[in-house]
């Protein structure tokens, strides 16, 4: 038995600003979220939903993991800009170099993102959403890749990247040296057990592969928060 990736969740001081932004750069379709009020659901082969619980803490340091999105030529590239600073984004130096092709964008609430150049072999096969590029271990690459029954795309030199079976975006982890955690991660995962299946045995599961159990999580009866290998947070769902 496997967990299903369900949702991304961006903690948000303003979830139904942040939501719209996120819809106009996606494309994708605003809906009402029964636990964190505004959610977008997928249009093309993503395979999950982004949700945008609300939060009253102010975002400090860099994200542990950002949305990578493809370009299929230069002039894309820069319309993709262009329309995400039209909707609110801003440039921002997270240490990037010149001779680097991708463009490195904040989204109104200060979490970053990347438009990548065309021509990137790793994401060639990938749609608009082709990575949600994490800082990470391989340990916690192989955790994810057991977690969700994904298999590893990549395991190099400690990198370590994996994809659904269906398609959609890889999930990558960068490898060491890793960033400090400083606290709460603003980006985290909702998983789902299989319709029907003990969200309990799956609990147990994921304790077994290396996961920490943390609470109930927000919503008490409807998710259990835990911990990755490299402690970032995530939640599992009661099952639909």
């Amino acid at each position: 038995m496997t967990s299903q990736l369900f949702a991304v969740c961006f903690d948000a001081s303003q979830p139904l600003r942040l939501a719209q932004f996120w819809s106009g750069i996606l494309g994708w379709e605003m809906a009402d979220d029964p636990h964190d009020g505004v959610a977008l659901l997928p249009s093309d082969d993503t395979g999950f939903r982004i949700r945008f619980p609300p939060t009253q803490e102010q975002k400090v340091d860099q994200n542990r993991m950002h949305f990578d999105l493809t370009s299929t030529s230069l002039e894309d590239q820069q319309q993709t800009v262009a329309k995400a600073l039209g909707l609110g984004a801003r440039h921002i130096d997270v240490g990037q170099r010149p001779e680097e092709g991708h463009v490195v964008l904040a989204d109104p609430e200060g979490n970053e993102f990347c438009v990548i150049e065309p021509g990137n072999n790793f994401l060639a096969d990938c749609g608009f959403i082709g990575a949600l590029a994490c800082d990470g271990s391989q340990e916690v690459g192989y955790f994810w890749s057991e977690a969700l029954g994904w298999p590893l795309v990549w395991d190099q030199d400690q990198e370590t990247a994996i994809r659904s079976p269906h398609g959609g975006p890889k999930i990558t982890w960068g490898g060491p040296p890793l960033m400090p955690n400083t606290g709460k991660n603003r980006l985290h995962f909702d998983l789902a057990p299989v319709v029907h299946s003990d969200r309990q045995a799956e609990v147990d599961r994921l304790l077994s592969i290396g996961a920490t159990r943390t609470g109930t999580g927000p919503g008490e009866v409807s998710r259990v928060a835990m911990t990755d290998r490299d402690g970032n947070e995530f939640c599992v769902l009661t099952p639909r």
